[in-house]
């Protein structure tokens, strides 16, 4: 439930700060950027709100969005066209008439059809589930390609894997509670116990943000919380935030084996940012535990770190292998649609306000290290080594590409 006195005042209206027109620079230019809605896996989020959309019209942006592209996130469109931007219903239409694309999930396979050439393309890009046919086509294109995943800022921070990171971590840790439920299969416990009842042990593989929120929520459940990681400093940086209420351990095969056999809860965040997830628990780990307990591969999306983990859906989010619940979503921060949506709009529209702020997107590229980091495909070159060495193609140095013009 939103709080209106401080989520409608910090959400609804803190972007529309800069709706005052400022005189434009010579070097601004007028962009027309195209968010669509959402197709694949049954996404419900959008890429800018209402608000977010008034933030860009009132720069002297044009925005077209599709039809009930926000429906699901209850933004209606209505709420898009009172903010300034052209509700279309033909998806066709959208993507040849704007040169920027930006969405949440990377385009489909019907999707990659409509693009144009050398548009921009900032969407998720999803590693677990990439291709080298997918890079390809947009290399072949001269798509300018953004990925939610690498995008960086000098200081070191991934802002949107953060902010959906800390969604995951959080959701987390209240699906598993559910799934623990009789109804649902699960071993019918509570994660924090009661008086004379002991809690549920949680194990969370991995102490970066998807970690650090979900052992936060499964505190706040009163479980106890095991976390293995194999950064000895992060692990001592998280035992320090959490004030010591955590167990920690190295992620070694001994201790992961020992912690996953008492496991209640089992929660995969093991991942480094632009590379696929490692796998960390085995299969006959898996087998180890006790029926009725849950597993949530948080990190699915990139790839996932449990070896049983398989991408499920929204319609059908859960199996069971060897008497354990899997719960395997990609785009887990979708089922939080309308908060998901205000933490992408709330890092995304400053940066589309960069790119209007120059000539070309080659100026934007140069001047803006978030949206240089965020490049993966450029000037018909892949630019990410680990995207490379992942496929075993060649990939061309970004800034050579941007200082040579080629």
């Amino acid at each position: 439930m939103e709080v209106p006195s401080l989520q409608g005042l910090g959400i609804e209206y803190g972007l529309l700060t800069m709706e005052k027109r400022a005189k434009l620079s010579e070097k601004h230019r007028v962009l027309r950027i195209a968010i669509p809605k959402e197709i694949s896996n049954e996404e419900r989020r959008v890429a800018v709100s209402p608000a977010g959309v008034h933030t860009l019209v009132s720069n002297g942006h044009e925005v077209m969005i599709g039809a009930d592209a926000g429906e699901a996130a209850h933004f209606p469109d209505i709420e898009y066209a009172d903010a300034g931007a052209q509700v279309e219903s033909d998806t066709a239409t959208l993507y040849g008439a704007c040169e920027l694309i930006v969405k949440v999930g990377p385009p489909s396979e019907e999707e990659l059809k409509l693009l144009q050439e050398k548009q921009i393309l900032i969407s998720a890009l999803h590693l677990g589930e990439t291709t080298p046919d997918f890079l390809k086509r947009l290399m072949d294109l001269g798509i300018t390609g953004i990925g939610f995943e690498f995008i960086r800022d000098s200081d070191g921070t991934l802002p949107i894997v953060r902010m959906m990171h800390e969604i995951m971590g959080s959701m987390a840790v209240q699906i598993a509670a559910r799934y623990l439920e009789s109804s649902e299969g699960g071993k019918g416990v509570m994660l924090g116990g009661i008086s004379g009842v002991p809690p549920s042990n949680v194990v969370i593989l991995g102490a970066g943000v998807v970690g650090e929120w979900a052992a936060r929520t499964a505190l706040g459940f009163g479980a106890h919380v095991i976390v293995l990681d194999n950064d000895l400093g992060a692990l001592r940086s998280l035992e320090h935030y959490l004030d010591r209420r955590i167990t920690t351990a190295m992620a070694t095969e001994q201790y992961i084996r020992h912690a996953v056999q008492t496991a209640d809860v089992l929660i995969g965040a093991m991942m480094t940012a632009g590379q696929r997830s490692p796998i960390m628990v085995s299969r006959d780990m898996v087998a180890s535990m006790r029926d009725g307990s849950v597993i949530v591969d948080a990190v699915i999306d990139q790839g996932g770190c449990i070896e049983t983990s398989k991408p499920t859906t929204h319609s059908e989010p859960a199996f069971k292998e060897n008497g354990v619940i899997h719960y395997c979503i990609p785009n887990m921060p979708s089922n939080a649609a309308r908060t998901a949506t205000y933490a992408l709009t709330n890092v995304l529209v400053p940066y589309l306000i960069k790119i209007g702020e120059v000539r070309s997107v080659n100026d934007a590229l140069w001047t803006d290290v978030g949206l240089r980091n965020g490049t993966y495909v450029y000037r018909r070159h892949l630019t990410k080594k680990s995207l490379a060495t992942m496929f075993g193609m060649p990939y061309r140095d970004i800034e050579l590409l941007i200082a040579s013009g080629i």
